[in-house]
């Protein structure tokens, strides 16, 4: 996508653009002149997470922008409303506004704890409104003002509350914003509008939560900064009310080879597409015609093979133990140690407590591990359910590499 020039000169309010997403908006905008108001909390370095709303300033204006680095934790309403006076003080107005900041824990009703929800809520529906609230005054004033919210379309096919209500719950209350908020303000010509990503996206939180090895289904932010780039600087009395999806707004913009976003030359095919979409279930049951003859035999000869691929680094690197109840036809329960000396299978339960509990249909178990089922589509699918540690469920992904060329 680009770059116009058609927001030199306009201020946009980005929350949690210190990193991912939001610092690739940042980056897009900057590359037209415009100035850029980093909202995050981040303002000293994470052990594990590169960047600072400071380092993010820092590349805002190498890339052509005037930048503005604010603390702002979006639960903080005298942050928000500091960083807001700042914004109007340095560049005498807000033009457009990026809800990015949002919390997410993929965790059951039982397994969701009340910090974790408070966060989730306190973060994605009421910093939203929130931040919106204490930028509209400004917006309002705008000759072309934009809200856009990250988060995805109202889908109320159960299948995306079931495993995860909570947050689902959380991102939805973001979307209502948009909802309501285009319709309240659509008179006054302040466009709202969401913008929700068709595929994985591969951030430094995301790798550091599922390692190196998620590049190889997802996409670069870069996709998501160009999307949004693309509707802000349409003329926001045209268009309001919309829940895109980025690769779908972009191919209205005329651009059809996506290559360019994929982390891995040639990973299109392989591109593990995001929450809320039905067509990520429509795809899922096209990856599910797995074949059930001799499961038995096939699950066992698996364990067999995952045993013998087995060594002390992929112990290091994983530190879990797992184990596997099998529904269905061929009923049973496995484990894989990938915590102890060289690591070890088996049948039955492990020695020590899992850190994991994954379950899943015996038809499905096989396909997953054999990379025909991708476990993060399972588990939003439902095929998958996990109890425990999902982050280091998350982390046997790396085991399945590892295996697909020799099973």
């Amino acid at each position: 996508m680009i770059n116009t020039g058609k927001l030199a000169g306009c201020t946009v309010f980005i929350t949690g653009a210190s990193r991912g997403i939001g610092k690739s908006i940042a980056l897009k905008a900057a590359k037209d002149g415009a100035n850029v108001v980093i909202a995050a909390k981040t303002a000293q370095v994470h052990p594990k997470l590169p960047g600072t709303i400071y380092t993010a300033a820092e590349e805002i204006e190498k890339n052509g922008g005037r930048a503005l680095p604010c603390i702002v934790d979006v639960r903080d309403e005298g942050q928000i409303k500091t960083a807001v006076d700042n914004a109007i003080k340095k560049f005498g107005g807000i033009d457009i506004l990026v809800n990015n900041a949002s919390a997410i824990s993929l965790t059951s009703t039982l397994a969701t704890d009340m910090k974790r929800y408070d966060l989730m809520n306190n973060i994605n529906a009421r910093g939203t409104f929130l931040v919106s609230k204490m930028c509209l005054p400004h917006l309002l004033k705008s000759k072309n003002p934009h809200i856009v919210n990250i988060s995805p379309p109202l889908n109320m096919n159960p299948i995306w509350f079931k495993n995860h209500v909570a947050y689902t719950m959380a991102k939805y209350g973001m979307s209502m914003c948009v909802l309501g908020m285009a319709e309240e303000f659509k008179d006054e010509g302040v466009a709202v509008n969401a913008v929700w990503p068709k595929t994985a996206i591969q951030t430094a939180a995301i790798e550091m939560l599922q390692g190196g090895d998620s590049a190889n289904y997802s996409r670069k932010p870069e996709i998501m900064a160009d999307a949004v780039y693309a509707l802000v600087c349409k003329n926001s009395k045209s268009v309001t009310g919309n829940f895109f999806v980025d690769e779908d707004l972009l191919r209205k913009e005329g651009i059809t080879d996506f290559t360019q976003y994929s982390c891995v030359p040639g990973n299109e095919q392989s591109l593990m597409l995001d929450f809320f979409l039905d067509e990520s279930i429509n795809s899922q049951q096209n990856e599910n015609k797995t074949e059930n003859n001799n499961c038995a035999t096939k699950i066992a000869n698996l364990f067999s093979v995952i045993d013998g691929n087995l060594n002390s680094e992929l112990v290091d690197k994983v530190g879990a133990i797992y184990q596997f109840n099998v529904k269905g036809e061929e009923e049973g329960v496995w484990f894989i140690d990938l915590k102890n000396g060289k690591g070890a299978t088996g049948r039955g339960e492990p020695n020590q407590p899992a850190d994991a509990v994954l379950t899943m249909d015996s038809q499905n178990f096989f396909a997953m591990f054999t990379g025909k089922i991708k476990p993060a589509s399972a588990f939003m699918t439902g095929k998958l359910k996990i109890t425990g540690n999902i982050q280091k469920a998350i982390k046997l992904e790396k085991l399945m590499v590892n295996l697909k060329s020799k099973l």
